[in-house]
This record gives structure tokens, C-alpha cells and sequence, in this order.
């Protein structure tokens, strides 16, 4: 692999990391805003600026075949949707730190998954990033738990963990699936499967959107009685397009980038980018620094992922 190729990988997972990690606060931003509506939202927008570059892209979308149309699809609800889904959910219940975190442990994860199918490796090799995974979690979580107060705050809080932990599991399966597509059809450029997976997403986003909206007119729920779209229609639709664009598309987008330039190894450590700067955002929305152990958390989980992503490597 040449240098000029992996400058350009690490470069575009660098700006996908930095347009993912938007995604991480808007729940912090619409608080009063159910996850449901925020993912739909987000990828009715997806879908939406997806389709003038769809147009643009017809003859080369031409060339897909059904497989990989419905492979499409089921990346997109499940890396799309069910992810947002629960994510969205658990940082509502549990703020942005945990659930950042527990994402941020993805690469080990997937080199756990992969081992686990395929034994590639020796366990004693995980065993030291896992160590270091396992103390920044329980910084953080010692951190988090010290501002709780009550027993609702706590059982909100074990719940978004265990959100957090689906959405973990939705992103462990995307990447594997995405990548081996790509690797697998070089001919097809990073823009056309990207563009795909959002044109496959509006369908099932504005279904969603439609039955939510219908839900809550139907339940009566007091922050829709006024307004369709909420408490803060013009904020809620600006952020849904501003994610919709940056985190979903331009982030797809450059993560194919990445897929197609950087060894599988590299590609996975490289998901820290999203990791730092999901928490970087969080902690300015909470306008205030991240405390000792918050620190002390944020630094051992990225030594355990390059530690494991490293080890894992070296084993491959």
C-alpha cells in the first residue's frame, strides 16, 4: 500500500470521525425530542439529499444489482436506524459520555467478533487492551454515577447503558459487512455505495417518521399539541439537516474513503477519531471540562483500542 493511499485513508476517516461525532450531541441539543423522531428525522434528510445526487449518479446506480441493492438495505437499518435508534436513546438516558465510550470500544469489539468465528489469534493477546477498556469504562462510570441523584436517575442510566451496548452491537456488524462490499466490488467508486444506502433509507425514514408523528397526535403528547414537528420545529429541521448531510452522507462517504485505502486493522483504530471528537463536542454542549477521572477514562480507552488494534494486527 502506498504512502499516497494511506494519507488519503487516515485523512477521510479523520473528517468522517469529525462529522460523526455531531451525531453524538444532537441528542443533548432536542432533549425534549423522542429518539424515535430524531432518527427518522435525521435519515428523512439523509434520504432527501441523497436524491439529487442519486440523479447524478443514475448510470453508475444502474450498474448495482439487486443484491447489493438489498444489501443496502440492510445496512441501512441496521447501521442506519436501529443504531441512531438506540444510541439517540441512550444518551438521552444515560449523557454522552458512557454511550460515547461504549462505542469507542468498537475495534476491539470487532476483533473479538472476528476471533470468535474465525480463531485468528490467541485470547492472551486481547487481554491487555480489554484490561485498559475495562478501567476507563469503570472511570467514567464512577464519574457519571457521582452526579446521579436518586433511583430513577440510576435505573436511567443502567438503561442507556444497555442501549448503548445495541447500538455498539448494530455498529460491530455494519463496518464488517460494508467493507467486505467494497473490497468486493472495486469497481463501483465509494460515492455510489454511498448514495445507495441513503436513496434504500428514505422509504423506511419517512414511513417511521409518519407512524411517530401519528403516534404522538394520536397519544395526545403534550410537545406536539401545537406544532407538528415538536417544541422547536425550525431547530429540530435544521439539525436533521445538518446531520443528514455531514454525519450521514459526507460521513459514509468518507468512510468508504477509508475502507478502500486502509488495511482492515488500521481502519477499525481510526474509529477513536469519532470517539474523541463525539466527547469533545459533548463536553462544550455541557459547557464545562471533562473531570479527573472522565480524563483519566477517555485516555485508557484509547491506549486499550490502539493497544488491541495493534495486537490484533500483529496476529493477522
Amino acid at each position: 500500500m502506498t504512502q499516497n493511499k494511506l494519507a488519503i485513508g487516515v485523512g477521510a476517516a479523520l473528517i468522517a470521525g469529525l462529522v460523526w461525532g455531531l451525531v453524538f450531541v444532537v441528542p443533548l441539543l432536542l432533549p425534549d425530542y423522542p429518539a424515535t423522531l430524531l432518527t427518522f428525522g435525521r435519515y428523512t434528510a439523509f434520504g432527501l439529499i441523497t436524491l439529487p445526487i442519486g440523479w447524478w449518479q443514475r448510470e453508475k446506480l444502474r450498474k448495482l444489482k439487486r443484491a447489493d441493492w438489498w444489501l443496502a438495505t440492510q445496512l441501512s437499518i441496521v447501521g442506519n436506524i436501529a443504531y441512531y435508534l438506540a444510541l439517540s436513546a441512550a444518551i438521552q438516558l444515560a449523557g454522552a459520555p458512557l454511550p460515547t465510550l461504549i462505542i469507542g470500544t468498537l475495534p476491539v469489539v470487532i476483533a473479538v467478533c472476528a476471533n470468535l468465528g474465525d480463531r485468528q489469534f490467541s485470547w492472551a493477546r486481547l487481554l491487555p487492551s480489554l484490561a485498559l477498556i475495562g478501567l476507563g469504562l469503570l472511570c467514567v462510570n464512577a464519574d457519571q454515577l457521582g452526579r446521579l441523584d436518586g433511583t430513577n436517575a440510576l435505573n436511567a442510566y443502567l438503561l442507556g447503558a444497555a442501549f448503548a451496548v445495541l447500538a455498539n452491537a448494530a455498529w460491530t456488524w455494519y463496518p464488517i459487512h460494508n467493507a467486505r462490499w467494497l473490497r468486493a466490488h472495486p469497481t463501483h467508486n465509494s460515492m455510489t455505495w454511498a448514495t445507495a444506502q441513503g436513496l434504500v433509507t428514505l422509504p423506511m425514514a419517512l414511513l417511521g417518521l409518519s407512524i411517530a408523528i401519528a403516534y404522538f397526535k394520536v397519544t395526545q403528547d403534550v410537545r406536539f399539541v401545537d406544532s407538528l414537528w415538536g417544541p422547536r420545529p425550525m431547530q429540530f429541521w435544521l439539525l436533521m439537516g445538518v446531520i443528514g448531510f455531514s454525519a450521514s452522507w459526507v460521513g459514509t462517504l468518507m468512510w468508504n474513503i477509508a475502507s478502500k485505502n486502509t488495511p482492515t486493522a488500521l481502519t477499525g483504530q481510526l474509529i477513536v477519531f469519532e470517539t474523541v471528537a463525539a466527547l469533545g463536542y459533548a463536553y462544550l454542549v455541557y459547557q464545562r471540562a471533562p473531570s479527573g477521572f472522565e480524563i483519566a477514562g477517555i485516555t485508557l480507552l484509547v491506549l486499550g483500542v490502539i493497544v488491541g488494534v495493534r495486537g490484533w494486527s500483529r496476529a493477522t
